[in-house]
């Protein structure tokens, strides 16, 4: 049986269109694209929906299609909002490549539309496609660098 690939067209155009700093940039061929789907599962979050909880143990990472999540950090007097991250870059970004617990709460501000890849689909593409999983590996890894190198997201690697 053979199964259509999911649409990415949106977060394709999400990714062209970013221009924050801390923007996603997967430079691929339409085959690639095609390639990636098959380890995506799509997700739509609504507004007020927590997509994950600081101290939770997952490693998926999160492509943002369209939408807003607000990433805050809470600790027992507050919470304190770190950065607010758009369509066209990726959250979970930490504690995927870490394995550590999520150092923060991240929050749809509104309604969501995300791409997961969890570990194990990662781990798969890097057998089946490995060329495919380090471009998308170098992509990940940009936005915790430049999320480094930028004081106000600093905090907000997630």
């Amino acid at each position: 049986m053979i199964t259509a690939a999911p649409n990415l067209q949106g977060l394709m155009d999400a990714l062209l269109l970013n221009k924050a700093q801390d923007g996603l940039n997967l430079n691929l061929l339409p085959a690639q694209w095609e390639a990636l789907a098959h380890y995506l599962q799509p997700l739509t979050v609504v507004q007020g929906d927590i997509l994950f909880k600081q101290g939770a143990m997952d490693r998926t990472l999160y492509f943002v299609a369209s939408g807003s999540l607000s990433v805050h950090f809470e600790d027992a007097e507050s919470r304190i909002r770190l950065a607010i991250v758009g369509a066209g870059s990726v959250v979970g970004e930490g504690s995927f490549f870490t394995g550590t617990p999520r150092s923060a709460t991240v929050q749809a501000g509104s309604t969501c539309v995300l791409w997961s890849l969890s570990p194990m689909r990662f781990s798969e593409m890097t057998h089946r496609k490995p060329e495919l999983a380090l471009v998308v590996a170098m992509g990940a890894g940009a936005v915790v660098a430049k999320r480094l190198m930028h004081s106000r997201y600093r905090v907000a690697v997630t």
